[in-house]
């Protein structure tokens, strides 16, 4: 019974940042299509930049979740089966290597690479339209 608690104590700290994920995704989304709506209308090249700065920030901080994510499935993984009840959550620190290797994963890649076509395919408007 004491192995079911912890077990589920795991699985809501994965279940957390799996939401805090998708809460960074919509939040790109959103500020992105709202940046480059206001870039388009005001017909500055500006915006561009500045969208691609909140893409690359938001792109990081899904990376670092889904880093927290994964080393607390390698925690889960260690946990099922174990006998004593340590009852510790404590997972490895997160190196930089780890969230550049996450950032290469297909969840990031299609979402924040797709919004990186997309301002540049606005950039691209704004240069040769003026």
């Amino acid at each position: 019974m004491a192995e079911e608690a912890y077990l589920q104590m795991i699985q809501s700290v994965i279940t957390r940042l799996s939401t805090q994920s998708t809460a960074v995704k919509t939040w790109c989304v959103t500020v992105t299509a709202a940046l480059l709506g206001f870039g388009a209308k005001a017909d500055t090249i500006v915006v561009v930049f500045i969208a691609f700065y909140v893409i690359v920030a938001f792109a990081v901080l899904d990376a670092y979740y889904l880093c927290l994510e994964r080393a607390y499935r390698v925690l889960y993984r260690d946990a099922v089966g174990q006998t004593t009840a340590s009852w510790v959550l404590t997972i490895e620190r997160t190196r930089i290597a780890d969230v550049v290797g996450a950032l290469r994963s297909p969840s990031i890649v299609l979402i924040y690479g797709s919004s990186v076509l997309a301002i540049l395919g606005v950039g691209l408007y704004l240069t040769f339209t003026r």
